[in-house]
């Protein structure tokens, strides 16, 4: 009942939901000999999967100003971080999630697909679809380079903003200890984000500088599969 494990809960749900939209299927086509997927399963595929990987990272910002309320402002976190904030940090990540996957979602499937519509993927994802569409794909790039990277932007701003603020709070810590233990107590939140802020911005805020779909493909894994993993990993490990 307390503001980070509720943090964690979502964070759990969101990990939850978004490897349960791709993992699946995945398995699946690993044994198929016919590897399809129907037109509104690939657009509920990247639907879902787009809402939770943005509210992940938002997500991610909401701990990070919880973290700097415990160790910056630990006489006023109890009265601040109330239960009614807490919620609201946890919402605005799901709306403005919600907002981005569904305009990219609309953008896309609004496109006129020719044939033949080979992903070149393990899931219906934004670039590989982008590339099968017969029409001009400018502006849906466009699209996706400025919503992605303002996901990206906003929010580790909130989250740079957060820990250099805890770092000058833990630098004014007089004791070793007392240092260590503020250190180790982000750290599981720091590598999370490094993890995941590293693969998504290669993927969606750099598209060019990664061409090779293959490359693309590899660093995916670790979005999809590999930190929905390792998350509780991170946490118990704290714990």
């Amino acid at each position: 009942h307390t503001p980070m494990y509720f943090f964690l809960s979502h964070l759990s749900f969101v990990d939850i939901c978004s490897s349960s939209s791709i993992a699946p299927k995945t398995l699946c086509d690993i044994f198929a000999e016919k590897r399809s997927i129907s037109f509104m399963g690939c657009a509920a595929q990247m639907w879902f999967f787009g809402l939770f990987v943005a509210t992940e990272c938002f997500l991610l910002a909401s701990m990070a100003y919880d973290w700097y309320m415990a160790i910056c402002k630990p006489l006023l976190y109890s009265l601040i971080m109330s239960q009614r904030v807490c919620v609201q940090l946890v919402a605005g990540p799901y709306a403005m999630a919600l907002i981005s996957t569904m305009t990219h979602t609309v953008l896309t499937f609004c496109l006129p697909f020719c044939g033949p519509n080979v992903i070149n993927h393990f899931f219906c994802d934004i670039s590989p679809l982008l590339s099968l569409a017969c029409a001009d794909t400018q502006n849906n790039r466009l699209v996706l380079f400025i919503l992605a990277g303002a996901i990206v932007f906003f929010s580790g701003m909130i989250i740079a903003i957060s820990y250099v603020c805890i770092l000058v709070a833990i630098l004014k810590i007089q004791t070793a200890d007392g240092r260590q233990k503020a250190f180790s107590t982000c750290s599981s939140h720091l590598t999370a984000i490094c993890i995941l802020y590293g693969t998504l911005f290669y993927i969606y805020v750099l598209p060019e500088s990664g061409s090779s779909l293959d490359i693309n493909r590899v660093i995916s894994l670790f979005y999809t599969v590999v930190i929905p993993m390792l998350n509780p990993l991170i946490y118990s490990v704290r714990n």
